[in-house]
């Protein structure tokens, strides 16, 4: 190298930022709203993910804590469309089928009526149904108790009732008590337990239920049962389900139902994820659009800043180093935006998870994805005005002054 040439100044990653962030020092309002739009888009998409990723945590829970092996046996419709019966022997019969650990039943009370006084008026009835229950339908079921106790071989003999959650609330009955009684098909019943929602029976949720001999001596019940409850080994659920029907009705095997509660549970799970994909998309667009805001805004401050880029060019800036000060200028708005509003999300999901009860789950490729993303939409948003900087001919930038 010989004397007196001139060696253009290298830019190390620390200038990169100084020079990078003069922009957004000198403009902190027009960088704080481009950044704004990039944090919202990013906070959408990281709520979104957050709040499907608990909530299914909490139903993965729950499925776990009450099994996946709870069948339900009930009675469908006849050839001519009138609605079947199961035998009085179903339960015993069910019982007999080897995988099968636990069996339950309960039978509807048609013309029982539930009401707090009998002061109300009969068409009045709050959706409230009474059943015939067996003692061993909580371990069938996995109900759990709120207050009281269950139905056991004496009081299941006796005038007394648990309520479901629901109708416990429809009641306004809070507590269990030796004073509280219900309405039940004209008679008394005295309410000696209140039952918590019931996730895999959420028809009880919304019963009275009173003891199987009760229910025969008190309300002329039948003793045909309309719900049977079943619990197996996991490895044998779909076999038992395959004969459930034939077994449980051997006559007439088309004339019954035969369910899976958690099958209900999961087409939930499918539902949520189908439709945390569609909020996924509004958040995409919303993040495109605070792309084209930052992209606005690096343009607009390549014109303003004309007399800035001739001087350094004037100075002996390369084209290059230009080019890195625009763009390092749009990943730097970006990456605020993209940070804040990850830590945004993160918020969201943990304030709105703790408020339903559930486990708090944010993905980490959740948030990591979406500063990529915002840097992605940085670095395309400020190639254009970053390319057009460095155009700019010391000569031609300083005249525009």
């Amino acid at each position: 190298m010989t004397a007196g040439t001139l060696q253009p100044t290298r830019l190390w990653p620390g200038d990169v930022l100084r020079v990078g962030a003069v922009g957004l020092r000198t403009r902190p309002m027009r960088a704080f709203l481009s950044a704004l739009g990039i944090a919202i888009g990013i906070a959408a998409m990281v709520a979104v993910v957050g709040v499907s990723s608990s909530s299914r945590a909490d139903l993965d829970r729950a499925l776990a804590a009450l099994g996946t092996n709870l069948l339900t046996v009930s009675p469908g419709s006849t050839l001519t469309g009138e609605k079947a019966q199961l035998p009085l022997e179903s339960e015993a019969m069910v019982a007999r089928i080897a995988p099968v650990r636990e069996v339950s039943a309960t039978g509807l009370l048609d013309g029982a009526k539930v009401y707090r006084t009998g002061k109300i008026p009969e068409t009045e009835t709050n959706g409230i149904s009474a059943y015939a229950t067996r003692t061993d339908l909580r371990a069938a079921t996995g109900a759990r108790l709120r207050g009281g106790v269950w139905l056991n071989a004496a009081t299941g003999g006796f005038p007394a009732t648990v309520l479901g959650s629901t109708a416990a609330r429809r009641l306004g009955i809070g507590h269990a008590a030796p004073d509280v009684q219900v309405l039940i098909g004209g008679r008394w019943f005295t309410v000696i337990g209140i039952l918590e929602p019931a996730e895999l029976a959420p028809e009880l949720d919304s019963a009275a239920l009173v003891g199987w001999a009760a229910a025969q001596s008190r309300l002329g019940f039948d003793g045909h049962p309309t719900t049977i409850y079943t619990r197996s080994a996991e490895a044998s659920v779909e076999d038992v389900r395959d004969v459930l029907a034939a077994t449980a009705a051997p006559q007439a095997p088309n004339e019954v139902e035969v369910s899976r509660p958690s099958d209900a549970l999961a087409a939930k799970k499918a539902a949520g994820e189908a439709f945390t994909g569609l909020l996924l998309g509004l958040g995409a667009v919303a993040l495109l659009v605070g792309g084209v805001g930052v992209a606005n805004t690096m343009v607009i401050s390549v014109l303003e800043r004309r007399s800035e880029i001739g001087l350094r060019r004037s100075l002996g800036a390369t084209r290059g180093q230009i080019r890195t000060q625009f763009l390092a200028e749009s990943l730097l708005l970006s990456a605020l935006g993209g940070v804040a509003g990850a830590a945004v999300g993160a918020l969201v999901t943990a304030g709105y998870a703790v408020s339903q009860g559930w486990p708090v789950v944010i993905p980490a490729w959740a948030v990591l994805g979406g500063v990529a993303a915002t840097l992605l939409i940085g670095a395309v948003a400020g190639l254009y005005p970053a390319i057009r900087a460095s155009r700019l001919s010391p000569t031609e930038a300083l005249a525009a002054t």
